[in-house]
């Protein structure tokens, strides 16, 4: 395989940078927007609950996403000192003709897509009697939460995501830029979803975007009732299963998922 076995150094290099920088990015994004919707409640954003975050709860936040830190950092640093080598399909450049231009959305929303399935039906899974202790429970402590626990992944379940999208670029060709692109709003969807205020406008979250992207209007229903809603980016597959409980406010009938498998994580 090109670019395998990747230097050992290089690796340990990488692997520092990134952990850095995601602990670093996490502090300077979400501190600002804590402060803004917590200590200022701003009239532009709706409160969802009014169950005030403790102490304690973002201490807990902030551990579990340190930790999360390192443990995202593990793969994409191999992915990128494999990319070095030209080991990826990781590219770069301008596109060359319209096929190559169209993929560029394309692979976004095949990669986004990808990682909304897998963390729905892993987190159904976890939220399993015998599992939900073990490997999500950590996460849950933040019954409000707040934008810090954007991040805070139990170490199992951090360990179970944290490698999709290496993995992925690895076959699936992607423009860097589009990468870019995707974990930025990864951590935009990350933070806003934890808020426990809902910042995009009613007209949103009421019409056509709120109907199949997940807000913190959907998030918010699931740390509070700790079943359904358990997307990451769509509302797609919570419908699909039987699984969407619609947003803070305003009560949807909750049918039975169709797996009995899943049945068994309720």
């Amino acid at each position: 395989m090109d670019g395998w076995p990747i230097p050992l150094w290089g690796f340990v290099e990488t692997f520092a940078g990134l952990t850095a920088i995601i602990i670093a990015r996490y502090f300077l994004i979400v501190g600002p927007i804590h402060w803004a919707l917590w200590k200022r409640e701003p009239r532009t954003a709706r409160r969802l609950s009014k169950r005030n975050p403790t102490r304690a709860t973002i201490a807990n936040e902030i551990r579990l996403s340190v930790i999360s830190a390192f443990i995202y950092a593990l793969p994409a640093a191999v992915v990128l000192e494999m990319w070095k080598a030209g080991g990826t399909a990781i590219y770069g450049g301008m596109p060359d003709g319209l096929g190559a231009w169209a993929w560029v959305p394309v692979s976004a929303l095949l990669y986004l897509f990808a990682q909304d399935s897998w963390f729905y039906f892993t987190h159904r899974v976890m939220h399993h009697p015998k599992l939900f202790k073990h490997t999500h429970a950590g996460h849950h402590r933040s019954v409000q939460p707040t934008p810090w626990a954007s991040f805070s992944f139990d170490p199992i379940e951090a360990v179970s995501s944290a490698w999709l999208l290496p993995v992925m670029a690895l076959v699936v060709p992607i423009h860097w830029a589009t990468a870019l692109v995707i974990l930025m709003l990864m951590t935009i969807n990350a933070v806003f979803n934890h808020a426990g205020w809902e910042v995009y406008p009613s007209r949103w979250v009421e019409g056509w975007w709120g109907r199949h992207v997940i807000t913190a209007s959907h998030h918010n229903l699931h740390h509070t009732k700790f079943t359904g809603n358990y997307g990451l980016y769509f509302r797609f597959w919570d419908k699909v299963c039987g699984t969407d409980r619609g947003l803070v406010g305003v009560d949807v009938p909750a049918p039975k998922p169709v797996s009995p498998v899943l049945e068994a994580a309720e």
